[in-house]
């Protein structure tokens, strides 16, 4: 790729094509649901402001970010935060067009306000990843969005070798849950409301935050409808115990949000949850499965002991690390200040 033979376009400009963008975000080797032009569109209806940049020639893009914009304070006017979910999409490995590339970000950025530029790359981690984004002006965040370790789920295999990875319980609880009568089926509107439900006893069963009833109700009716997500719920003699909302990018698929009650967990309805999930994920042809966050000092050291009781992520992991799948830990949130005064004063925001 080289730079010069490109043009940098913004998705508030003339002309510019939401349908191609999403193609190169499916296409890329490192492309991601939440670079995906709805999910921009989906934040901006929880204070965010979204835009889409680009190289482009001849229609083709070589290299992009979508960037979420929001207030550091309670003002619109104030200095903002630019962060980019997993991204940006670049070739790592041409580091001198990622440079500019970058270098354009930033003149954009700054322009638009924000105080900080922080990007989270879909990035394994790697001495050589973090050596590269320091060389580039970045410097580790206090802090991630996104989890930092995940698991991911190889679906390229037939359905009984995805079930031979598994832990031998996870198997029985999948096959325990069908022998006893729950159903596993796609969620409709209706269910929106149980499944809210759902979200707000697991919060208080588990002591987490969890977002408010509108922002699971929105996610579903911008992404199940165009068929880039499923609502998936576990039913036992007409009663919902438990649901799950998975994404699909190009060959991927990502375990967003779960929630069970309290009635019901000796039949296992989210062991069976998460192997339908697979198994919708396969048939849309997805090859992997991110199980979406766990602890990251397993990305550090998968045998790190579960703490008794296993509180906050421990017990999440306690749970995902039972369906076969590979640890992978990200190079992390990193940040580019552009008035590191400034930052500093504000980074109980940021």
């Amino acid at each position: 790729m080289t730079p010069s033979s490109y043009t940098l376009q913004t998705s508030d400009a003339p002309g510019w094509d939401d349908r191609a963008w999403d193609a190169f975000v499916e296409a890329h080797p490192r492309g991601h649901f939440l670079q995906l032009s709805d999910w921009g569109r989906f934040k901006e209806g929880f204070g965010w402001e979204s835009l889409r940049v680009g190289w482009n020639r001849d229609g083709q893009w070589g290299a992009g970010a979508q960037i979420l914009f929001r207030p550091l304070l309670p003002w619109p006017w104030g200095p903002r935060l630019a962060y980019i979910p997993k991204g940006p999409l670049v070739d790592w490995e041409a580091q001198e067009a990622t440079r500019e590339f970058l270098q354009a970000l930033h003149k954009l950025a700054r322009r638009r306000g924000a105080v900080v530029l922080r990007v989270e790359p879909e990035l394994p981690d790697t001495p050589q990843a973090r050596a590269w984004l320091q060389k580039a002006g970045f410097s580790p965040a206090p802090r991630g969005v996104q989890p930092r370790t995940t698991v991911w789920v190889d679906l390229t295999l037939d359905e009984d070798a995805i079930l031979a990875r598994m832990k031998q319980k996870w198997r029985y609880n999948i096959r325990l849950a069908a022998r006893k009568g729950v159903v596993i089926r796609v969620g409709e509107a209706r269910d929106l409301d149980a499944f809210v439900a759902l979200m707000q006893e697991t919060g208080t069963r588990k002591a987490f935050g969890v977002h408010t009833g509108a922002y699971y109700r929105q996610f579903w009716q911008r992404f199940a409808a165009s068929g880039r997500a499923v609502l998936l719920v576990a039913e036992y003699q007409g009663e919902v115990l438990a649901g799950i909302m998975v994404g699909r990018s190009g060959p991927y698929a990502y375990y967003f949000y779960g929630a069970s009650g309290n009635r019901g967990r000796h039949l296992m309805p989210n062991h069976r949850l998460q192997w339908e999930a697979m198994r919708w994920a396969k048939s849309q042809g997805c090859v992997a499965y991110d199980l979406w966050g766990v602890p990251d000092e397993v990305g550090q050291n998968p045998d790190a002991p579960i703490p008794d009781p296993p509180v906050g992520m421990w017990g999440v992991w306690r749970f995902k690390r039972g369906f076969g799948g590979r640890i992978v830990r990200y190079v992390g949130a990193w940040d580019r200040a552009y008035y590191p005064l400034v930052l500093r004063a504000l980074r109980r925001w940021a």
